[in-house]
């Protein structure tokens, strides 16, 4: 694995708007097999995030947003750093993804670093309600979240 990027898409594909990280790697997979990349998908985060990114010198990730002034199918590039808090960090033994890395390159585990991590943020209107299909305005964005996955690949 050393050397490659890994694209991966995050969230529960069965939670409407959730699923739009899986969505968007899942389309990016349709289009194109990026030469020295690998495509996942994963429904973790925090802690548990750092074995699906171990071993890789970049990541891109695909997630779900919610911000306060956000509109559903707004897109943002986003770096760790970038995040200080999670809506779903519900107990002490899960972290935010800049404490995970952190935490991860202390234990010595072989990960990107900081700056090697882009984050492709579709910003999200329903993430409850159970659904495969994404709401509208979020499933419109999808396309535009492949073409950024794939502008970040090609800025290598």
């Amino acid at each position: 694995m050393a050397g490659k990027t890994l694209i991966l898409g995050l969230g529960n594909p069965i939670l409407t708007d959730d699923g739009v990280g899986i969505h968007v790697v899942r389309a990016v997979a349709a289009h194109v097999q990026p030469a020295g990349a690998v495509l996942a998908e994963a429904s973790v985060g925090g802690l548990r995030l750092l074995d699906t990114l171990a071993g890789y010198e970049r990541v891109i990730l695909v997630d779900a947003i919610q911000t306060p002034d956000g509109r559903p199918g707004d897109l943002y590039l986003l770096h760790p750093n970038d995040l200080r808090t999670s809506l779903h960090s519900g107990s002490t033994h899960d972290l935010s993804l800049p404490g995970a890395l952190a935490l991860g390159h202390q234990l010595g585990l072989v990960l990107p670093t900081d700056e090697a991590v882009t984050i492709v943020a579709v910003e999200v209107e329903d993430v409850l309600t159970f659904g495969e299909s994404c709401t509208p305005a979020v499933a419109a964005a999808i396309r535009r979240a492949v073409e950024m996955v794939l502008a970040c690949i090609q800025g290598d």
